[in-house]
């Protein structure tokens, strides 16, 4: 177990008691985004026998080289979203993914993408209109990405196994089409995303590696 408990995370991301307990559990580390890097730096090195850490920070990347070395060998959890204002309002580029990109900069670390199409208030009861949402998970490394998929289950999410890490981008892009949905709408930030008549094959490598019933 971790010593403590994640901090309640304020802003664009605020995780709920629930992801603290799960993650708490599977002793993972969330590094919280109002930490700068220096202090993120400083609580990996606090927290030893770790089976992974969590990132919740704007750009993945400017902590990079910070955690490089305390998060060798340890599965790297990546929920951000690529996007950017421009003149004619949010846009992102698809050419690659910030889970790909933190990738290349952490190399000794299998990185996750994870949680990144779950809005925070869906943490608590990952439901939409009585549906239990889906919690997508893309990784490269298999240890790594059950030990994920383990994590969403955890909270109540359907667990699906979506491949690769490449699939990603094509994560953060579910994300930004909810995202500008309810912005541009006056949306309620209460969606989410649910795959229905998913191939056997999703399903029974789901079922197999996240434990999902």
């Amino acid at each position: 177990m971790l010593e403590t408990p994640p901090d309640t995370l304020k802003g664009k991301v605020q995780f709920d008691a629930a992801v603290g307990a799960a993650t708490k559990r599977l002793r993972i580390l969330v590094a919280a985004f109002e930490r700068q890097p220096k202090d993120i730096d400083r609580h990996l090195h606090q927290r030893t026998g770790l089976n992974g850490i969590e990132l919740v920070v704007p750009h993945p990347r400017e902590v990079a080289t910070e955690i490089r070395q305390p998060a060798s060998g340890k599965p790297v959890i990546d929920v951000t979203n690529r996007m950017a204002p421009t003149e004619n309002g949010l846009d992102m580029d698809t050419t690659s993914s910030n889970a790909e990109d933190l990738a290349s900069l952490l190399p000794a670390s299998p990185v996750v993408k994870a949680f990144n199409t779950l809005f925070a208030s869906n943490q608590a009861d990952p439901t939409a209109d009585g549906v239990q949402l889906d919690g997508f998970v893309a990784a490269d490394d298999e240890t790594a990405k059950a030990t994920v998929l383990e994590l969403v289950e955890s909270i109540g999410l359907n667990p699906v196994d979506v491949g690769p890490l490449k699939r990603a981008r094509q994560l953060e892009g579910l994300a930004f089409l909810n995202i500008t949905l309810n912005a541009e709408n006056g949306g309620a930030w209460q969606s989410g995303w649910k795959l229905v008549g998913a191939p056997e094959t999703v399903s029974a490598e789901t079922t197999e590696r996240g434990g999902a019933k």
